[in-house]
């Protein structure tokens, strides 16, 4: 049955644009209820945007959730499969404050996961489909991309402790070098001991402009395989010409405990923050119980309703 374009708003186009990508790209549609037990939630609360979640108690006594998430819904609902790569993509609404409206709001959202045997092709192509997602939303865009294992090395290099290591690295992610600064100073650290750190963070480019300064500050720390990933990783959107597109830059920070590898964002004309994010969340999966590696990312479809004039992408929908 053919969808009528002419009954639906631009968000609404967009998400049907952005599922006949992903299901053209070989990804199966995952669907979800509205709850899961909220112990889900409670136990993975740093991965989550935010950690305000809207509660019910069901019928039989058992703590509830609407759902504020999907990505951890997808791994509990799989199972270890070795050899093999699901690739999962949904279109689904969500249950959190939004970062436009500062109150809870049900939020269109929609994504990919790759799950099981992923290897570099696979989260470069990752990334391209990223591109390409962001491509449907505006016609200029900027896929941001940084290596959470390059940069744990040079903040490590700062310092042993921990809670200072958290401290720099929420300054990273608020690009606040004067942040930084002020930890040494506090915590007795030799500013020298940040300037390899402050170099990286000064990084930002094309890969191709990028790429050759960046191997000379990891000279001698032991990252040449997280460099050859990297290299292989960029490849793919590279290589279908999207170099002009594509940002390195280290100051793109999440969570430590759940992120791992390649991490990327997505920013459009228009809207000053990120519309998508994504990366590889392999320690995600260790921590539930699984040994697949992952990769995925979110189309944030709320914060595109910040732009005042969203172009319509309405190519010929087949509904599934």
């Amino acid at each position: 049955m053919k969808l009528d374009p002419s009954i639906l708003d631009d968000t609404e186009k967009l998400n049907l644009a952005l599922r006949s990508l992903y299901l053209r790209h070989g990804f199966t549609r995952f669907r979800m209820g509205k709850f899961e037990k909220y112990d889900l939630y409670m136990q993975n609360k740093d991965f989550l945007i935010s950690d305000n979640i809207i509660t019910f108690t069901d019928t039989n006594g058992v703590l509830m959730a609407l759902k504020p998430d999907v990505t951890l819904s997808i791994i509990k609902s799989r199972r270890d499969v070795p050899g093999t790569l699901q690739k999962i993509c949904y279109n689904e609404n969500v249950y959190r404050v939004s970062k436009g409206a500062g109150c809870f709001r049900e939020l269109m959202q929609a994504g990919v996961e790759c799950i099981g045997s992923v290897d570099e092709r696979c989260v470069g192509e990752t990334l391209l489909l990223a591109a390409e997602s962001l491509a449907l939303c505006a016609p200029e865009y900027v896929l941001s991309v940084s290596h959470l294992d390059i940069l744990r090395s040079f903040v490590e290099s700062v310092s042993d402790s921990a809670s200072v290591r958290r401290r720099i690295l929420k300054c990273v992610s608020e690009k606040n070098l004067h942040g930084i600064s002020g930890i040494c100073r506090d915590e007795g650290i030799a500013w020298s001991k940040a300037e390899a750190l402050r170099a990286l963070l000064g990084l930002y480019g094309t890969p191709e402009s990028v790429m050759p300064r960046l191997r000379e500050l990891c000279a001698g720390r032991a990252l040449d395989a997280e460099l050859a990933h990297l290299d292989s990783v960029l490849s793919v959107p590279l290589g279908a010409g999207l170099g002009g597109r594509v940002r390195l830059d280290f100051s793109s920070v999440s969570n430590m405990n759940y992120y791992n590898g390649v991490l990327f964002k997505g920013f459009i004309e228009g809207v000053p923050d990120s519309v998508l994010s994504g990366g590889q969340y392999d320690k995600l999966m260790r921590r539930m119980g699984s040994r697949s590696n992952a990769v995925g990312f979110a189309v944030y479809l709320d914060m595109l309703e910040r732009l005042s004039d969203m172009e319509a992408v309405v190519p010929a929908f087949a509904e599934e």
